[in-house]
């Protein structure tokens, strides 16, 4: 479990490229390039609530 909780934004990120892959193959491109913005968009929203979650917990010492 814990496993989960530290990387389900990492295999968000993973399935949300193999979607964008599938979408564009099967000749849907301009939907296929929206969703291929969406695992930079998915890894940058973790990497800034898991540093405020971090800040938050430093600053009570």
């Amino acid at each position: 479990m814990k496993f989960l909780e530290k990387y389900y934004p990492v295999l968000l990120a993973f399935f949300s490229f193999l979607y964008s892959v599938y979408l564009w193959f099967s000749g849907n491109e301009l939907e296929g390039i929206y969703v291929g913005l969406w695992p930079v968009t998915i890894l940058a929203f973790a990497f800034v609530i898991r540093q405020r979650r971090n800040d938050d917990k430093n600053s009570g010492l």
